[in-house]
């Protein structure tokens, strides 16, 4: 069955609706107000940029929702969880002060920000995955679950390992907690850089099989003792523990289609897809590349599959723009996999249709 995705151009004039007008518009004509929010804790999960990243949305976006939301007699909070990687956002506390600096405020979206998998990332549960082939459970931030209703806000935009940074990515991996996060992108197991290690021992502390040993002053850890919960990387202040990353993409895409069923299976959500700055990488990056394609406008609807294979074809239809990325890479009818050639964004997509998340069938419906 195909699945209705909603969408607006980001065409306005003098004396008309703004873009946010159009946005509110976009999500009630999608169906927004059938959803019962008299009461309900509301988790609007989105991407708050890394800081020296311009290309994120910006907090404007995300208040429409948060005060729509509200005026249904809900209770917004915005969320993600923390990151994996080494950069400002992998605690809640640096991961607020970068949310800050790059704008969101109570003021500038209308609600608070909650830190998904909490202070050092590893506030989570064990959430089952419908139909899973990778995973029966995922590892997803308590707060993101303690929602009664959630709704994800998503920055459409190449991605350089899933090929695409659509919604199934903003659910899947945006919504994993640190040990998540690793299952997704590893075989499971950390590995320990010596030179980075002092020995502190915060690491075996956490380590319930007993993985980790001090042996001259550094720690070692034993992978056939270890099961590869991640609680280890939430806990060492040198960082001196990393996923280790022999994961293929293609992998990857499927895990992050699971992950993302665990996070709305059993509960009503609604999704938002913005197609602007449509940058070849994530919004991770502490930098942002010039856009590849022009700004295309707004999605929105109830089904995240439907809403980030539209997403691809308007931007396979739409001109590639001049003196980008794409200057120098291959040209075929696949904007993101030319891109990035060792990315295959369509085995999330088809994954996430084969579990049962959703549909890559959909009625276009246009908002005038």
């Amino acid at each position: 069955m195909s699945s209705k995705v909603y969408f607006t151009d980001f065409r306005t004039k003098p004396n008309s609706l703004s873009r946010l007008g159009k946005l509110h518009n976009l999500m009630k004509m999608a169906g927004f107000e059938t959803i019962d929010f008299q009461g309900k804790f509301v988790a609007i999960k989105m991407h708050f940029g890394e800081l020296g990243n311009l290309a994120f949305l910006r907090p404007n976006y995300a208040k429409v929702i948060a005060d729509y939301v509200k005026e249904r007699g809900g209770k917004p909070y915005l969320t993600d969880c923390n990151t994996l990687y080494v950069g400002g956002r992998k605690n809640a506390l640096e991961h607020l002060d970068t949310a800050a600096q790059n704008g969101f405020s109570v003021q500038s979206t209308g609600c608070q920000i909650l830190i998904g998998d909490g202070l050092k990332g590893n506030d989570e549960v064990d959430v089952p995955v419908p139909n899973g082939e990778y995973f029966k459970t995922a590892k997803i931030g308590r707060a993101v679950m303690d929602a009664d209703i959630f709704i994800s806000l998503t920055h459409f935009k190449g991605h350089e390992t899933m090929g695409i940074g659509g919604v199934v990515k903003n659910i899947g991996m945006g919504c994993g907690s640190r040990a998540g996060k690793m299952e997704m992108h590893s075989d499971g197991k950390p590995e320990l850089d010596q030179e980075k290690c002092v020995g502190c021992g915060l690491c075996r502390r956490v380590c319930a099989q007993n993985a980790l040993n001090l042996v001259n002053g550094k720690m070692t850890i034993n992978h056939n003792l270890c099961v590869g919960c991640g609680r280890c990387l939430s806990c060492c202040p040198h960082d001196a523990l990393e996923p280790n990353w022999l994961q293929s993409d293609m992998i990857l895409d499927r895990k992050t289609a699971e992950y993302a069923y665990a996070v709305v299976n059993g509960r009503p959500h609604f999704h938002v897809s913005i197609l602007c700055d449509i940058t070849p990488n994530c919004d991770c990056h502490g930098e942002n590349d010039a856009p590849m394609l022009p700004d295309i406008g707004m999605l929105a609807g109830f089904d995240p599959v439907a809403l980030d294979a539209a997403a691809c074809d308007l931007c396979n239809r739409a001109p590639r723009l001049p003196n980008t990325w794409l200057d120098d890479c291959p040209e075929t009818k696949d904007v993101f996999h030319d891109a990035h050639t060792n990315t295959h964004w369509r085995e999330a997509i088809l994954h996430a249709v084969k579990i049962g998340l959703g549909s890559d069938q959909y009625e276009f419906i246009r908002m005038k």
